[in-house]
């Protein structure tokens, strides 16, 4: 379907945003780490459901990540301890300041689908230290692909920092949710630069 052009209606307690859908189907050529970097990259094998939830919400907030929050523990059980699925914590010292997820249940293909930083650590370096494992995670994989989406509701620097990361956009589509400030999923002095109509 293709939306005309023109403002559109959205409906009271949704959001609208757009999405970009970006890949790249060779692995890009290495970038450095920033200097004095203290930050560590470790799988999580078997995540908890409430450590998960935690760490996906205090990441997630500025942006109204809200697709994990939605499920109940079976469903993100089953999701977490897929064995296609990697999850990934980025620790400096002994906090908690990043969330990696890859998804390799489709052969051949790698879908970043969370990476995030708190926003404490974004401009510090830590965003390319985390892309730098990400890719080099997911192409030790038989991989022809690797993708990845963001959306305008995400940190103003994601979509340039993907191109910069080797990354090609491929497409966009529209996505309308519920709010999950409405809802209750995020407190609602979550992206207090996104009205709550």
């Amino acid at each position: 379907m293709t939306i005309p052009n023109g403002y559109h209606d959205v409906a009271a307690g949704k959001l609208a945003n757009v999405a970009t859908f970006l890949e790249m189907n060779a692995p890009p050529p290495p970038r450095a780490d920033a200097p004095g970097l203290t930050c560590t990259l470790e799988r999580v094998r078997e995540p908890d459901p409430a450590w998960y939830r935690s760490l996906f919400q205090r990441v997630g907030e500025p942006y109204l990540w809200s697709s994990r929050l939605a499920i109940g523990d079976p469903e993100l059980l089953r999701i977490l301890r897929d064995p296609g699925i990697e999850v990934y914590v980025l620790r400096d010292g002994g906090d908690d300041v990043g969330l990696l997820e890859l998804d390799f249940r489709i052969a051949g293909h790698c879908e970043i689908g969370f990476f995030g930083l708190l926003e404490r650590t974004v401009g510090t370096g830590a965003g390319r230290y985390l892309m730098n494992r990400t890719l080099e995670r997911a192409w030790t994989r038989d991989v022809r692909r690797v993708w990845v989406h963001t959306c305008n509701l995400d940190h103003p620097a994601a979509l340039p920092f993907y191109i910069r990361s080797g990354f090609v956009p491929y497409k966009r589509e529209v996505e309308i949710y519920d709010d999950p400030r409405v809802t209750g999923l995020q407190p609602k002095t979550a992206a207090s630069g996104v009205p709550i109509l």
